[in-house]
This record gives C-alpha cells, structure tokens and sequence, in this order.
C-alpha cells in the first residue's frame, strides 16, 4: 500500500488521551496520520476489512469537519457509499457517529454490529459476531463504553448504557449487562469475573 510520504512514524509518537471523550479527528493526528497507525494496528495489511472499516469511520469522521457544508455534500455522499458498502460485504457497522480512540483493531469479519452512541477507547480489540447495542428500546442513546486495551471475544454481546473499565478481557459469547471493573476476566451468560487480569 503506498502512503503519503508525510506521513512520519514520529507523527504517531504523540500522547494518547485515557478516553477519547470527543468525535474529532484528532489527538492532534491528520486523517492520513491516523489511517496510517490504523493500517499499522492492522498488521499494514490493507486489505484486511477491519482495517477498511476503521479508515471509512476515520474519513466518516473527518468530513464533518470540511467547510462549508457545501464543499461536504459530495463527501458525505462517498462516505454513504463506503460505509454501505463495508456494511453489506463484510458485516462491519461502525457508524461515523461512535468515538472511537486510536489503535482499534477489528479483527474479523462478519455480524459486528456497533450502536452509533459507543465509546470505544484505545487499543481495543474487537472480533467477529460482536454486538455493542441496547438494552431497552425506550433508551435508544444508551450504549456500552468501553475503556482503553479492552479485549472483547468473539461472539460477545453488550447491552445498554454500561462501562468497561481498562484492560478486561470479555469472553467469547459473553452476555454483557452491567459495569466491569478494570483489569478483569469476564465470561458467561449473564458475564461474571472470573479472575483479575494482568494490565498490559
């Protein structure tokens, strides 16, 4: 994959916040910065469709902040196009709308489906079947937070309005409706700890 020849790995080394609070396209990285530590995050494989969801998000993202709204329009079309297209072939809907830290590596393909109203912090690394959605229909802004470095297995589901602390490992096919603590293991249905992890 050829990259913009601005784009210096010591442009990467710059602080990263605990949780990425806002929705802009940033820490102070440019769009190309940021799909380029993504591409990195993602083995520098291009072709790979977490990678390709994340770099549409991160484009999703950026342009709405092109001014004006008019030089947006065509963007937002383009965005449109991507999104459903990354959507309907490899079943990854990350809507623009998530605040997504830096690092996230989606690691499989296939029935991931993210409420447009999550937090996702750094480092997270999230698998196929995964679902990050409601709990109660009359509550359609609620959705999971999760913290920096969380490790969410495959098949997992959370619900509702609930925070992930730090470095948890979720188990595959975990069913997730309350708080987690920081630095622990939780699998089953209804999710339960298990044991303390190790951060990393």
């Amino acid at each position: 994959m050829s990259l913009p020849s601005d784009l210096q790995d010591d442009a990467l080394d710059q602080p990263t916040p605990s949780h990425p609070l806002g929705n802009q396209p940033g820490d102070g990285l440019s769009l190309w910065q940021q799909i380029k530590e993504d591409w990195i995050a993602h083995g520098r494989d291009w072709t790979k469709p977490g990678f390709r969801a994340v770099a549409i998000h991160r484009f999703g993202v950026w342009r709405m902040t092109v001014e004006p709204k008019l030089l947006r329009a065509p963007l937002s079309i383009l965005y449109q196009m991507l999104f459903h297209k990354v959507r309907n072939t490899y079943g990854i809907e990350l809507p623009y709308t998530v605040k997504m830290g830096r690092r996230v590596i989606f690691e499989h393909q296939g029935d991931i489906v993210i409420h447009g109203d999550c937090v996702i912090g750094n480092d997270c690394i999230i698998r196929q079947g995964v679902t990050l959605g409601l709990r109660h229909l009359d509550r359609l802004a609620d959705a999971p937070r999760l913290g920096d470095r969380v490790n969410v297995g495959a098949g997992a589901k959370l619900f509702g309005k609930i925070q992930i602390g730090d470095d948890v490992n979720i188990g595959a096919n975990a069913v997730v409706l309350d708080d987690v603590p920081a630095a622990v293991t939780v699998v089953g249905i209804p999710a339960r700890i298990v044991k303390k992890s190790q951060p990393s």
